[in-house]
């Protein structure tokens, strides 16, 4: 059951991540449910597509995971793998700053929309 034990692993190590070093907070965020609510139906529909008993594109060695497998023959360790990998990505994303420098280029509200040099030469 190597696939199954590695993708338990593999959620364990990211949310200690999350929870021990990087502290984000994504997990307290509705933005982050949604979003992740959103990536779990396209998973469902693809997932479903490629690992369905009646005619798989993606075949999984039995002895290799659980056998659990929910809806449409997804077997369950391709949730914990795809959690995994979604929540490193988003808590990256956070720690690099998110949207880049286009929040920290905004004027702030009330400000007069200068920015750069011709703020510093008015002081």
């Amino acid at each position: 059951m190597e696939y199954t034990w590695a993708s338990i692993v593999a959620v364990l190590v990211v949310v200690a991540v999350e929870l021990l070093w990087l502290r984000t907070g994504i997990f307290r965020k509705v933005t982050f449910w949604i979003s992740y609510a959103i990536i779990l139906f396209f998973q469902v529909l693809v997932d479903g597509w490629l690992t369905k008993l009646s005619a798989p594109i993606v075949i999984y060695n039995p002895d290799e995971n659980s056998g659990i497998r929910i809806p449409w023959d997804i077997p369950v360790e391709d949730y914990l793998f795809g959690f995994a990998l979604i929540v490193l990505t988003i808590l990256l994303w956070e720690r690099a700053g998110g949207r880049g420098d286009a929040d920290r280029d905004a004027p702030a509200a009330g400000s007069s929309g200068r920015t750069g040099t011709a703020q510093k030469r008015r002081r």
